[in-house]
């Protein structure tokens, strides 16, 4: 049996049982394991390797999508080139969906398997819905709710059905459609709102490619590079990085960086302002960009936590132009093979951008996750229903 403690990271209220991703003082909640009970796993199914550091108690709640074991690739070429010898990639566009995120909906649909949660609502820029549904089409007993901004229906790549339900919000950004999920939960009781970077089986999920890749490397890395949307994917890295510290099978932590696209880099601008809040005048209203997955341009709820991260890991919040992107992306696949969107490439733009800057030294370790690959055929849904944000956020209230 695994064990983990639900903890309000602002007032210390811990919960038993149930799904809690926020307690009703306002504050997040958060996941702790007992690390000296703590034993890794010989298995190559992650949720099983890592199962005493995942929000399950029960084996038989398990639900392993077939994700995970993705490539964590020694970068040579590409190194070489940008003036660094040990950089490592991480390949998760090998995982089903092409993308990171189906680590997260193999543990959010294991979380909900034993939690009780069996009918739920989301929204997204693609990636996280459409890993969700496809666990979702392979599980039985799940039924989930796709909330869909206006920019975003293309990159639902699934089709809807009897237990997938897709609501397209035409007036609403990616933020807006979240708020309307939520308010489709407060007049469906029988639905539960899935909450995104606040389900924290979300981040327990994201923290497993850091683990996989580095217990791959010969030396742990000195910094860590991803794209940032709400950021999950990083909390959930700086988290996994202080349990393998703590258990001591890692003898250094990372300094984090955060990448964002010049066209939508809230988080950087209110980092270099020296704001720990997202100040109103850094959010991006009509957010664009080639790195559609990280299209978020009001991260208000979830920067002061990413902040607080990067700057505990003595890190940074960086930003990459579009022609920057491009050229990373040509990199990548020319020199290491590897089909990464440009959500991906922006790790490794922010890195050369980094190296010139004299930010990054030749012999420092570099892990950057390339989170997911383009995808060869997409799938919109054939069947959606058309709804209005106003409408939504007005029968909720």
């Amino acid at each position: 049996m695994g064990r983990y403690r639900s903890v309000c990271q602002s007032c210390g209220r811990e919960f038993a049982s149930g799904f809690h991703p926020v307690c009703d003082c306002g504050g997040m909640v958060d996941v702790e394991y007992p690390l000296r009970e703590v034993r890794l796993r010989e298995s190559r199914n992650p949720l099983e390797r890592f199962f005493d550091l995942l929000p399950v108690r029960h084996e038989e709640n398990l639900r392993w999508l077939g994700e995970g074991n993705t490539p964590t690739v020694h970068a040579r070429a590409l190194g070489k080139l940008l003036g660094l010898d040990k950089l490592y990639l991480k390949d998760e566009t090998r995982n089903p969906t092409r993308t990171t995120k189906d680590r997260m909906a193999s543990v959010v649909l294991s979380h909900f398997q034993e939690t009780g949660v069996r009918e739920f609502a989301c929204s997204s820029t693609g990636n996280s819905s459409t890993a969700l549904a496809c666990g979702v089409e392979q599980l039985e007993g799940f039924t989930l709710h796709v909330f869909v901004g206006r920019d975003f229906l293309h990159r639902m790549n699934f089709d809807s059905s009897e237990r997938i339900k897709v609501y397209w919000v035409q007036d609403a950004t990616f933020v807006e459609a979240h708020e309307c999920a939520k308010a489709f939960t407060r007049t469906n009781k029988r639905v539960t709102g899935e909450r995104g970077f606040f389900n924290p089986a979300r981040r327990e999920g994201l923290k497993v490619a850091y683990l996989e890749g580095v217990l791959d490397m010969p030396e742990p890395p000195h910094w860590y590079f991803q794209a940032a949307s709400s950021g999950m994917g990083v909390y959930g890295t700086w988290r996994g990085a202080q349990q393998l510290f703590r258990l001591g099978l890692s003898w250094r932590l990372p300094r984090l960086a955060c990448v964002q696209q010049a066209t939508c880099d809230p988080m950087v601008r209110s980092w270099r302002a020296g704001s720990r809040i997202t100040r109103p005048q850094d959010v991006v209203h009509q957010p664009t960009g080639p790195a559609e997955a990280i299209l978020r341009g009001d991260p208000t709820h979830t920067y002061p936590h990413l902040h607080d991260m990067v700057y505990q890991s003595g890190g940074t919040f960086e930003a990459v132009t579009d022609a920057q992107i491009f050229e990373a992306q040509k990199m990548i696949l020319e020199l290491e093979g590897i089909d990464g969107c440009p959500a991906s490439a922006t790790t490794v733009a922010a890195i050369k951008k980094m190296v010139a800057a004299g930010e990054l030294r030749r012999d420092d370790v570099i892990f950057a996750n390339l989170t997911g690959g383009l995808r060869e055929t997409e799938v919109t849904p054939k069947e959606y229903e058309t709804l209005s944000k106003r409408e939504l956020l007005q029968n909720a209230a």
